[in-house]
């Protein structure tokens, strides 16, 4: 019995004793019963000692149990991050078919792969670490089997935003560090990172399928690959925005052989962008100068850059693209965002009919319109065109995502182009149902 309860019993007892008493005192012989009380050896004593004898029994008990507890959450500690370390990640399925018809030219053998249905994954873990609360280490780690998919076809469109062609292989994907440099700037410096993860506006708010479609068109203004970079952005209070940011590679395509970082004949993307941003709208524009073939572009024709583009030892070319995005002050209306792009590039050591290049682009998003949190989306434009390319090349896609669950989001899609890779009856259609699970 329990010592609180113990005290309510004894202070019961002791009210009942005490009437009974009272009475006893007027019938019976107490001298009688006091001579017999001296003559048998009392067995036990209830006392004031008793109480502290119980509260020590319960207290060490209690120790007991408070030590094991922490024995416990030791153990299960030594095993997890330190609390400076989150974790996120997601797991995404993607069953589809896509059909490249590239006129007389299209093989069977090509055809046979090109239609056959693909069931495929990619997996993806987020580790953010801070180490004075301002700043932080990112690690991503990721895996996928898009290896020999069509869905990881970057000359056609069909190179998914979701895709991973490692051959299930877990790598470290990203990895950086940023830190603050007063109120204002951030720095950037890592082994494996990306021109647009530096950059101080966002370009595009649409949210895309294949990854043509990604940051207002994935062209050579924008287009980006992971190596060794380094970058700095200043963010004014009012919206203004500057920051310029360097990805360098080194390999080159005409030695094949390690040429250090920021050589002469190191490949290397320098991107400098202005923006402004406000809650419903945003304009920026990015200058980027590629070097010894650089070359990353998933929105793109063939020929693109022509003879410039064919020899990655004279590749050099200077990228302007011009960004914008506005979105309605309320979501479940007719009214969507609209996100919009532009791109025009001059190539070195071309001829005079393959020296520039355009693309543009315009992404439209609908939210909750028919249930909380669903989205549609529209995105179409021009490919990275050649400016001798006779043919007009044309991209687009449609999607609905709807989520089941805060943890799920199911997204059917379809998507193509005509006269995609820059030849005329050059076509693609592809369809899509990606189910993602984010944790």
């Amino acid at each position: 019995m329990k010592l609180f309860q113990q005290m309510l019993v004894a202070g019961a007892a002791m009210s009942l004793v005490a009437p009974l008493a009272a009475q006893a005192s007027d019938s019976m012989n107490l001298d009688g019963m006091k001579s017999y009380g001296s003559s048998e050896k009392s067995t036990s004593r209830f006392d004031d000692k008793t109480f502290v004898n119980e509260v020590n029994e319960e207290l060490a008990t209690l120790k007991g149990r408070i030590d094991g507890l922490e024995a416990q959450q030791n153990d299960f500690e030594a095993g997890s991050f330190s609390d400076t370390t989150t974790m996120d990640g997601k797991a995404i399925f993607t069953l589809g078919a896509a059909r490249i018809d590239e006129g007389n030219t299209h093989t069977q053998e090509t055809k046979s792969n090109e239609e056959d249905v693909n069931f495929v994954y990619s997996y993806t873990l987020n580790l953010n670490s801070s180490f004075t609360g301002d700043d932080n280490l990112y690690v991503r780690i990721k895996t996928g089997n898009f290896d020999n998919s069509i869905f990881a076809n970057k000359t056609f469109g069909t190179y998914l935003s979701s895709a991973k062609d490692n051959a299930d292989a877990l790598k470290v994907d990203k990895i950086w560090y940023q830190f603050p440099v007063g109120d204002n700037n951030t720095v950037w410096v890592g082994p494996k990172i990306e021109n647009y993860y530096m950059h101080g506006t966002t370009p595009s708010i649409y949210q895309p399928v294949t990854k043509q479609f990604a940051l207002g068109g994935n062209g050579e203004a924008y287009g980006a690959s992971t190596d060794t970079g380094a970058g700095w952005a200043y963010k004014a209070d009012n919206g203004f925005a500057v920051s310029s940011n360097i990805g360098t590679k080194s390999t080159t395509t005409t030695t094949g052989v390690n040429s250090g970082i920021l050589t002469d004949e190191t490949k290397s993307s320098w991107a400098t962008q202005v923006g402004y941003t406000q809650d419903n709208y945003s304009a920026s524009l990015i200058y980027n100068i590629k070097t010894n073939g650089w070359s990353d572009t998933y929105y793109h024709t063939a020929n693109h850059g022509g003879t410039a583009k064919a020899n990655a030892g004279l590749g050099n070319f200077n990228s302007i693209g011009l960004r914008g995005w506005w979105r309605p002050d309320e979501t479940g209306t007719f009214v969507p965002s609209v996100s919009v792009g532009y791109d025009t590039t001059d190539y070195e050591n071309a001829t005079d009919a393959t020296d520039t290049s355009d693309s543009y682009f315009v992404g439209l998003n609908w939210e909750d319109m028919f249930l909380a949190d669903d989205k549609i989306g529209v995105a179409f434009g021009q490919p990275t065109k050649g400016e001798d390319e006779t043919a007009d090349p044309f991209a687009y896609e449609v999607y609905y995502s709807f989520k089941p669950n805060d943890s799920v989001t199911v997204t059917p899609a379809i998507f193509g182009g005509s006269d995609r890779n820059g030849t005329k009856n050059d076509d693609v259609v592809g369809y899509v149902l990606e189910t993602t699970f984010k944790f």
